[in-house]
């Protein structure tokens, strides 16, 4: 839709997205982004087959795989996109 020296405007099935462009990226230390699946076991097993590392936090009480249990019951797994934005999948309890 636009091509300007500062973004690029898609359209995709009816919506628009804005992709800003910068000269660098800098990852910021919380989740960029994240789905919620409905078997995040299955999901972390399936990326991890394909290469993906899942990340690991000092006290956070993950398991093998890398999902951490929060207190109501919610699962969570993160791992980093190319760029090092820290990605997650999570299922709800």
């Amino acid at each position: 839709v636009e091509d300007t020296p500062f973004s690029l405007v898609l359209q995709i099935c009816g919506t628009l997205l804005r992709i800003q462009k910068v000269e660098q990226v800098h990852a910021p230390p919380y989740t960029s982004l994240g789905w919620q699946v409905d078997d995040i076991a299955s999901e972390v097993e399936a990326l991890t087959a394909r290469g993906v590392e899942f990340a690991r936090f000092e006290g956070m009480g993950q398991d093998d795989a890398g999902i951490w249990t929060a207190p109501d019951g919610a699962k969570v797994a993160w791992f980093r996109d190319p760029d090092g934005q820290l990605l997650s999948l999570d299922q709800q309890p």
